[in-house]
């Protein structure tokens, strides 16, 4: 009889779980949010995402995350950001850091926080392995 019951509890049947994690669409962004992520798009942004938190975080309710291919570039897409936030919806943001170094520009406007970096920064803190319980926002292949 235990031989019986050591056979069956080490044959025992697996069920496969596939977990879907839903999508946050575009249009569900705040304006602000959808003009930033154009600005990136516009001047080139590379590996444009965004991340839904607020399900999982309280200081903010999305991160988005962009790459530049070099320091010139990484501030071009923060001043664009910048300047057409300011602009167009008379937001500016509560603070900006690393922008003289651009190895990682952090643009926090709040709600949102946009962060852009050089490739080899965007590697060593690897924030989207960070946030990987955060839903991902669907980003058009051009947001534009």
């Amino acid at each position: 009889m235990m031989e019986e019951l050591q056979e069956k509890s080490l044959h025992r049947e697996t069920a496969k779980v596939d977990v879907v994690q839903t999508r946050t669409p575009m249009d569900d962004l705040d304006p602000e949010l959808r003009l930033a992520i154009h600005c990136a798009d516009e001047k080139k942004a590379v590996n444009l995402i965004a991340l839904d938190l607020r399900d999982i975080a309280s200081f903010t309710e999305f991160f988005v995350i962009a790459s530049g291919t070099n320091q010139r570039q990484v501030q071009a897409i923060a001043d664009e950001i910048n300047e057409q936030l300011k602009k167009q919806m008379g937001r500016k943001p509560v603070r900006i850091e690393g922008y003289n170094s651009a190895e990682w520009v952090l643009l926090d406007y709040g709600d949102f926080v946009f962060h852009l970096f050089d490739k080899e920064a965007r590697d060593f803190y690897d924030l989207e392995r960070l946030w990987r319980d955060a839903r991902k926002v669907e980003i058009p292949p051009t947001a534009s």
